[in-house]
């Protein structure tokens, strides 16, 4: 202190104190000690006061700063990004506190810039005039008061930026709001957002299962003797659905995963099939679709005969009811949802209400029409169904399975051009039947295998497995409606498929087979044997054996997703039937929910129509004329194919099922 004071170079010496002046000496320097605390409290006063007051005050309110932790929200907002290493900071009058994870932030307001000394542990950062904002140590999202700015620092210091200056980025704020009203517009956004986080394998595929009471499912099969009139249907509900095992003893099969399936068992085993998906979720608002487990085969199979409409619609109203009433229906009124039945859509769509009429009407009620429906058969002219394969005897338990069969067909020896499995139908003038089985008969390189009436080796699945695998091509004209199982029994075995109808495949399984049929079958129209009696023997014998044998590899390479893998189980490299149907309803209902965010409303689609629509290629909107219209047109004179006449079919199946039970109609 006294290095402060400097005598006046025009003072005197100092002269030597001389005895008897010691009080005098006293009361001076009890003087000059007033006179220097005088000064120093004045220099003190003016530095502080005078010239520091906004110093104090800023230390007083860095002091006070948990007084603003409740504040009203800010004029201005904006997202500022933070991780554990940068924090974003903006100066503001006001000071309060942020929390985070893994650091406690102490916020600092100031007028001007200011460079903050920070760690990662303890970080001072300028304040914001809003609400709490959570941050973890990767992310953090704060916000200014009235500016709009980022500011990036690293752990070594925090720049900030002056009040009321405009950033030159645009703000974060009105794209959040944009997606908090997108998703209020559109709830499902939740779900195809899935697909894009790249760590989640299931992604864009979940799939949400409705728990239906046990009246819709579980319930049929303890009454298992009520599902059909003819057949014990108890046995084939064995086994998850794939029915008893089946013998080898005469070497046909392999070892193991052959059942006798009946054709009519897809409900239960694609109701098991989906009990082991990978990707299921308890969350419908991630769900990718919605499965409702409904037995609708084995439903309608219980009333077909004897039962009046009352008791054969009463399941399906039951069901719609307790759908719409659940939230998940709200979401695209069902346009999400699917379920499969294991039989032919034509026991669906009873198209009157007299008694004598046949089926029921599930797929006529306005609630299901939004649904999707997976049947053995499809109608060509209605868009809510959609044509599955018919189980097979085959249900691999693991790959391996599947590489050992597929190989197994490749290395045969087939002795026969041509055959056929099945029985005349002489009751309808329109079948070809008749004049298939004549030309077996007659030719040298046909075989016929005769389903009728009595014991017959038509009904062993051994003997018609058999001759399949003895023969370059199996004869597949229709059934008592299009298509029949015989066609998917015969691929497996490795033989060539001959359709004379397009509805018997290439209109029905476009998820499951090549939109080019020419890869993997030979179509011979109906009436080129009908009216013009040509030559099967002929013009299969023309087809060089060349491009036989790569029809023939076609069809090998198909059988994995044409059969059903044990539900008790699950293929790791090939996709099942199941897969494929999964897949191609997740596909349908994404691209449905894309087209209503993009305002896509197809104005031209004509439901009649709806054959050729699945005939498109990817992209392709418009339908036309098609060569392929005569088998599907419903004239007036009664050529040509109707629903009555398809309805017809459906009913007449049913006289000939205790004939077909094995043998796949």
């Amino acid at each position: 202190m006294n290095s402060l004071r400097r005598r006046s170079p025009d003072s005197a010496p100092v002269e030597p104190m001389e005895k008897g002046t010691g009080k005098n000496q006293n009361t001076r320097i009890c003087f000059l000690a007033s006179l220097s605390v005088f000064f120093w409290m004045l220099l003190f006063y003016f530095h502080f006061v005078v010239l520091g007051g906004s110093t104090v005050n800023e230390s007083v309110n860095i002091q006070a700063a948990p007084v603003y932790s409740e504040v009203k929200p800010t004029l201005g907002t904006n997202d500022l990004q933070m991780d554990s290493k940068s924090i974003v900071s903006t100066t503001t009058p006001v000071a309060r506190y942020h929390q985070t994870d893994n650091q406690n932030t102490e916020s600092t307001p100031t007028g001007v810039t200011v460079d903050l000394q920070m760690d990662n542990q303890n970080t001072q950062a300028t304040p914001t005039y809003m609400d709490d904002h959570q941050m973890d140590n990767k992310n953090t999202e704060a916000a200014p008061t009235s500016v709009t700015g980022d500011q990036q620092m690293g752990n070594q210091s925090t720049g900030s930026t002056p009040t009321n200056v405009a950033s030159a980025q645009q703000s974060e704020a009105p794209a959040k709001t944009d997606h908090i009203n997108e998703v209020e517009k559109y709830p499902f956004m939740r779900a195809l957002r899935t697909v894009e986080n790249k760590s989640d394998p299931c992604g864009g595929k979940y799939i949400y299962v409705h728990d239906l009471p046990s009246r819709f499912n579980e319930d049929m099969l303890k009454e298992c003797r009520s599902l059909s009139r003819w057949t014990n249907m108890c046995k084939f509900t064995t086994n998850a659905g794939l029915g008893p095992p089946l013998e080898n003893a005469e070497g046909v099969f392999g070892d193991t995963s052959w059942y006798a399936t009946n054709q009519f068992a897809v409900d239960v085993i694609f109701n098991n099939r989906m009990k082991q998906y990978e990707c299921l979720t308890n969350d419908s608002s991630i769900a990718a679709a919605i499965f409702v487990p409904f037995y609708a085969g084995f439903d309608i199979a219980r009333y077909l005969w004897g039962f009046n409409i009352s008791r054969r619609d009463a399941a399906s109203l039951d069901l719609v009811d307790w759908l719409m009433k659940r939230p998940e229906w709200g979401i695209m009124g069902g346009k999400d949802h699917f379920l499969v039945a294991g039989r032919i859509t034509w026991d669906f769509r009873r198209l009157s209400e007299e008694e004598s009429d046949w089926g029921n009407k599930l797929l006529f009620l306005p609630a299901a029409k939004n649904m999707s429906m997976l049947v053995v058969e499809s109608s060509p002219w209605n868009a809510n169904d959609f044509g599955i394969p018919y189980p097979t005897y085959f249900h691999p338990a693991k790959d391996a399975d599947v590489f050992v069969w597929q190989e197994r067909m490749r290395r045969l020896k087939r002795e026969f051009l041509f055959s056929f499995a099945g029985a005349p139908r002489p009751d309808n003038p329109k079948s070809i039947r008749g004049q298939i089985i004549d030309q077996c008969r007659s030719s040298k390189v046909g075989k016929l295998l005769e389903c009728d009436f009595g014991e017959s080796k038509c009904h062993s699945p051994s003997s018609i497995m058999q001759m399949f695998q003895r023969s370059l091509f199996c004869l597949q004209p229709q059934g008592d409606s299009y298509t029949r199982r015989s066609a998917f029994d015969s691929m497996l075995a490795g033989c060539i498929p001959v359709f004379f109808h397009p509805g018997s495949a290439y209109t029905q399984y476009t998820w499951h087979l090549p939109k080019d049929y020419t890869r993997y079958s030979v179509f011979i129209p109906e009436d080129d044997i009908r009216k013009r009696n040509v030559s099967i023997e002929e013009t299969l014998g023309r087809i060089p054996p060349e491009q036989v044998k790569k029809m023939r590899e076609e069809v090998i390479n198909l059988i994995p997703s044409m059969i059903y893998a044990d539900p008790r189980s699950k293929l790791r490299i090939f996709r099942d039937a199941f897969d494929v149907s999964v897949q191609a309803v997740i596909d349908k209902v994404t691209n449905l929910r894309k087209d209503i965010i993009e305002g896509h409303i197809d104005d031209n689609f004509i439901e009649e129509n709806s054959w050729k629509y699945a005939l498109l290629e990817e992209g392709q909107r418009e339908v036309g004329a098609h060569e392929w219209d005569p088998f599907f047109s419903k004239p007036k004179d009664g050529n040509g194919d109707s629903v009555d006449a398809s309805a017809e079919a459906a009913k007449n199946s049913w006289h000939n099922e205790r004939r077909h039970q094995s043998s796949g109609r």
